[in-house]
């Protein structure tokens, strides 16, 4: 007997098996889910993904306790643990394994190997599997089975030199942006393995680099170090060749504003009473006003020194000119744009209440969105998948 695929979502029909753990293969297998696939988390017995015991903590009334870090980046999977290092337990992985369509992995490379489960063992018995593997650097290269993690790759891939203030020290971004990256590209590359197989009818090993993601990620800084022949630095929030665009400060707090053009400045200049820039010929075109980007910010920030950020924010929505404002964590859960786009999930916990995450951002038009269920517990869906197994 098979595993049943789910019928809804755009990957419904699609079975993975989900070897990951922690975070870039998680984020790569919970976006996969989102979209319809059926996802069944493969997890060592007692203790499970590691990110199962990192913070923060969510305590319930029965002394138990729920990882929201893991919470928040495995809802709509399912979970089996099995010990791959046993026999009876490989011969269940190989049932799952016959259902599949794909099997995810970021394990450091070697290591599939000497669990019995290389790419070409794989290929020789299920020749249609896609195997997509997520590693710091690579199935290739001499830093190949280098452990990395965000910080890591954030540093080697260069972003750490472009974040943060002018002359300040390399800063990380604020969010695990190594991972993330990583995960999302995992997701590109394991669909358009699926839509090569419905030509070939053969799988493909998608290798993901946690490096390789930073690299694709720096935007145009290659191209800068080579045309300006300057290394590119932290320069705050703004635009290293668009200006205004970036952060100002206003009468009580800081509002951020894109008027990168040189249709849009004169009406910014209109709209915060500052029509003495617009006759500044240090100011007349976009590359000047890069090169003269200090001395506008003075100016910019002494007009609007005269309102709050949310009295700016009004008058510039209504006349058109980008701007919005500098949420923290608790600013975004109250965005109206961001609640009615549906974007702050509720899911269930163990003890009946709730938890808000963050929702998968693809959407189709005219499509409700899907139900989600919550994080598995660990093993929790063992007996219904051997039922479905015909075990």
């Amino acid at each position: 007997m098979k595993l049943a695929a789910k019928t809804e979502g755009p990957l419904a029909g699609l079975v993975v098996i989900d070897l990951t753990r922690v975070l870039a293969g998680p984020y790569c297998t919970m976006m996969l889910a989102d979209l319809g696939a059926r996802v069944i988390k493969v997890e060592m017995p007692g203790t499970g993904d590691d990110a199962r015991h990192s913070g923060p903590f969510i305590n319930h009334k029965d002394a138990s306790s729920t990882s929201g870090y893991f919470f928040s980046i495995n809802r709509n999977k399912e979970s089996i643990a099995l010990n791959l290092k046993q026999e009876a337990d490989c011969e269940l992985f190989d049932r799952l394994l016959a259902s599949a369509d794909i099997l995810v992995e970021n394990f450091t490379p070697g290591t599939m190997g000497k669990l019995g489960y290389d790419w070409d063992t794989l290929q020789g018995r299920y020749p249609s599997l896609i195997l997509a593997s997520i590693s710091g650097f690579g199935q290739t290269g001499p830093y190949r089975e280098l452990p990395a993690y965000d910080m890591v790759v954030q540093a080697m891939g260069g972003v750490l030199s472009l974040t943060g203030e002018e002359g300040g020290p390399p800063t990380r971004v604020g969010v695990s942006i190594g991972d993330i990256g990583a995960g999302m590209f995992g997701a590109i590359g394991i669909q358009a393995a699926v839509i090569e197989r419905m030509r070939t009818g053969l799988g493909k090993h998608v290798d993901i680099s946690m490096l390789d993601s930073q690299v694709a990620m720096l935007e145009n800084a290659l191209v800068r170090y080579q045309v300006d022949g300057v290394v590119p630095g932290p320069i705050g929030s703004r635009h290293p060749s668009i200006t205004p665009f970036g952060v100002f400060k206003a009468k009580d707090a800081y509002l951020a504003v894109a008027a990168g053009n040189d249709r849009m400045f004169p009406r910014l200049c209109d709209a915060i009473g500052m029509a003495e820039a617009k006759a500044d010929p240090r100011f007349a075109t976009n590359p000047l006003r890069c090169e003269h980007h200090g001395a506008l910010k003075i100016l910019m920030e002494q007009a609007l020194a005269a309102r709050t950020a949310a009295e700016w924010l009004r008058h510039l929505k209504e006349l058109g000119i980008p701007s919005g404002p500098v949420n923290d964590v608790a600013g975004v859960m109250r965005d109206p744009q961001i609640n009615a786009r549906g974007m702050l999930i509720e899911l269930p916990l163990p003890d009946g209440e709730t938890l808000i995450t963050a929702g998968c951002p693809v959407q189709f038009a005219g499509e409700k969105r899907q139900e989600h269920s919550p994080a598995p517990a660990l093993d929790q869906h063992r007996e219904a998948l051997l039922r479905e197994l015909g075990i």
